[in-house]
Formats: C-alpha cells, structure tokens, sequence
C-alpha cells in the first residue's frame, strides 16, 4: 500500500527576496520521512491573496495533506487564515475556543491583547485547532490542509501536534554508497541497477574531495533488505 502524500506551501514576501533563509521545508521533509508520508512537492509563494488561494485549493486536491508556513500572525500582512478560509469557501471570524487561548496567554505574561494580537483567534469555520505552545497564538487544520506558523521553533512544536493526528505509512530509509569516480563514469551501471530496482529510488550527487571528482549515489526506500540488495548489485557492477 502506498504511503500518504502531502505538499508544503511555504508563504512570505521574505523567503522569495531572500531576507529569510526557510529551515521549515527541511524540518517538514525530515519528520515525514520517519513517519511513511512521501513529501512530494514545495512551493513557495507571496503574500498575495489570490495565489495562497490558489495553491491551496490545487495542492489539496492532488496530496492527502497540505502544510504552510507563515502569514498567521498579528500584522497586516498576516493573510494566511482568510486565504485559506477563501479556497474552502468558508466564512472567518474571531472563534472563542481561539479568543480563550490568546486570553489566558497574555493574561500570564501581563501582556495587553490588543486588536493585532486579536487577529491570531481568527479561524475559519469548522477548522480544527493546533497547539501552539511556544507563542499560544494557535494554527488550525482546514480539510486537509494544515496552516502553521512560520518561525521555525514554533513551527516544529505545532508541527509534532500535527503529525499526532496523522496516519504514516511505511518510512523511507536509505543507503549511501560513495564513489570515487564521476557520473559520466558509472551512469550507464547506475541506469541497469536502477531499472532492475523499480522500487527503490536512486539519487547521483557529484562531488571534489582532494581533487578527484566523486558521487554519492543514495537510494531511499521503505525494505531495508531491497536497499541492501540494490547496493550490492550496484557495488558489483561497478567492481568496486
């Protein structure tokens, strides 16, 4: 049975003019790796309306989940949550559940929950909350698209929330073999393993180390015994 698929959506003005360096998409990659849902694709968009709108509702229909990071904070750039509530054609407002949260948070820091501090309890109807311990401003799952913040420390703690609730399939595991010669010269051993092993994912990466030109070939898969398998044909083939 093939494992769940999902799809980040990485929103921010910031990451595309490269004023923020996004750590979120290799987080996200990691911790789904481990639990058996294949990340499939990443976007990354602006903080712009219609395309947040846009990708959701593609990215929804084509992956079992759907992951975004940024835009649900207190400033007016902040539009995440009302794009997200748009591509469901569901109606957003300030929620209680959300409001008794952000309430008790700043009560205890002696913190004033002003009107932009009140924007983070606006949650589309009939979405899910997320818990968000680091901040206590919450994200929320809608359908099956899962809306978290952006910094990176809170995005992991809502994140570990999130993959509680979720069924994974089988992990990926993988196997690296390092060779000290270039592509060119092992591509045609790499294509006959690779074809003999449908089932199995085979990366070629060069590198220079000393001089010498080398690969590493990786191949990732959820049967640690067809992995090792792959390896040693492939070690033989090459004659290494």
């Amino acid at each position: 049975m093939a494992n769940p698929t999902a799809a980040m959506l990485v929103i921010g003005d910031e990451i595309l003019s490269g004023r923020t360096r996004d750590a979120n998409m290799h987080h996200l990659a990691g911790a789904f790796t481990q639990i058996g849902i294949d990340l499939k694709e990443v976007r990354v968009i602006s903080d712009d309306h219609s395309a947040i709108v846009a990708a959701a509702r593609s990215l929804s229909k084509q992956f079992d989940h759907v992951v975004t990071s940024g835009g649900i904070g207190p400033t007016h750039d902040d539009i995440t949550a009302d794009a997200i509530a748009d591509a469901f054609h569901v109606s957003i407002d300030v929620r209680e559940d959300a409001y008794a949260i952000l309430k008790n948070y700043y009560a205890e820091k002696n913190i004033e929950l002003n009107e932009a501090r009140l924007r983070m309890a606006r949650i589309p109807q009939n979405a899910s909350l997320i818990d968000n311990p680091v901040s206590g401003a919450p994200g929320f799952t809608l359908e099956n698209v899962h809306v978290l913040a952006g910094v990176p420390r809170i995005f992991q703690a809502m994140l570990e929330n999130v993959i509680a609730t979720l069924k994974g399939g089988s992990p990926i595991l993988s196997e690296t073999l390092k060779i000290l010669q270039g592509e060119g010269d092992i591509a045609k051993q790499l294509s006959a393993v690779s074809g003999a092993f449908q089932d199995v994912s085979f990366g070629s990466y060069p590198f220079q180390e000393d001089g010498r030109h080398g690969t590493n070939i990786v191949m990732r898969g959820p049967d640690p015994e067809r992995l090792t398998r792959a390896k040693s044909e492939l070690i033989e083939k090459l004659e290494l």
